[in-house]
């Protein structure tokens, strides 16, 4: 009740989202302040507001929620043992070999356990995890929504900007002029949603915009237009000369460089099969141990 005064600013507010009358909310903020011995509430004004003190009871109120609900998941666990299926929701900019590798290995761990991947773009990650279509995601850092617990991974993707073999800009050596970038498309991974992270590294007004990976480096390779792509995924491509690395004047080397981050919900902790699962991808993505052990949390 004391938080949703706090959310709500004032009694008459909370009752209304609490269901009760105005009367019962103001009797227990009086009960509450005479339990704990000091004024939550300074009632000088026609709307009470929160004292000095009152702040710092409700911060330390929203830590012994979160540890209740925490609790709560904790015993939920205990009592349901291992979880039937995982279900894990991936970035698309994610390596995908780290990924498979450590699939590989789950599934020689637990062989009865269904495993379901799918994979998203930036925030549309998040949005499962938040709506509990999936209890794990794997995301980079612009993607990630405020009310998720975070651990980093150490993987790490470069994204380079690149054209095909028979585009213009593929002939050109050494840094290439913003006004030149401008007058060809450039081909954009967008989101699916349209609240979602807005359009990153974007130099030229004329841009296709597509929302899957493959279909942008499709775009690319048969000459549509130039962008970034992850530098695991254009390796091949370089190396046979289908791809051509461009050098835009108005970015650095490395300054595209995606990092990525396990999430999932504050009030759900991971299940055994789920936190290996996890536990795996930190190896393969070569995560220090003393590092691992640090949680996180967005918003």
């Amino acid at each position: 009740m004391l938080i949703t005064v706090a959310e709500e600013g004032s009694f008459s507010a909370a009752a209304r989202k609490l269901q009760r009358v105005q009367s019962a909310v103001s009797t227990a903020m009086s009960n509450l302040e005479a339990q704990l011995g000091v004024p939550i509430w300074d009632r000088s004004s026609k709307v009470p507001v929160l004292t000095e003190e009152g702040k710092a009871v409700v911060a330390r109120a929203r830590r012994v929620l979160g540890e209740m609900d925490a609790l709560r998941a904790f015993t939920l666990e205990l009592t349901q043992g291992l979880e039937p299926s995982v279900t894990l929701c991936v970035d698309a900019l994610f390596p995908v070999m780290a990924l498979a590798d450590s699939c590989v290995a789950f599934t020689e761990t637990f062989p009865t356990i269904d495993l379901r991947v799918d994979t998203q773009t930036m925030s549309s990650v998040s949005e499962r995890v938040l709506s509990r279509e999936v209890k794990l995601g794997i995301v980079s850092q612009p993607g990630i929504r405020s009310g998720l617990e975070t651990r980093a991974l150490a993987a790490a993707v470069r994204m380079l900007p690149v054209v095909g073999e028979q585009h213009p800009l593929a002939s050109l050596d050494g840094p290439v002029p913003t006004s030149l970038l401008a007058q060809h498309v450039q081909i954009v991974l967008s989101e699916r949603q349209s609240q979602g992270v807005p359009d990153r590294a974007v130099l030229s007004p004329r841009t296709w915009r597509v929302a899957e990976l493959e279909t942008k480096r499709a775009f690319i390779l048969r000459g549509l237009g130039w962008g970034n792509l992850p530098e695991p995924t254009v390796a091949e491509d370089l190396g046979q000369g289908r791809l051509v690395r461009i050098r835009p004047v108005a970015w650095t080397e490395d300054q595209h460089t995606l990092h990525f981050f396990a999430i999932h919900r504050a009030d759900e902790p991971l299940g055994r099969a789920h936190a290996w699962l996890l536990e795996k991808l930190e190896e393969r993505c070569g995560m220090p141990r003393d590092f691992r052990s640090a949680d996180h949390r967005f918003g």
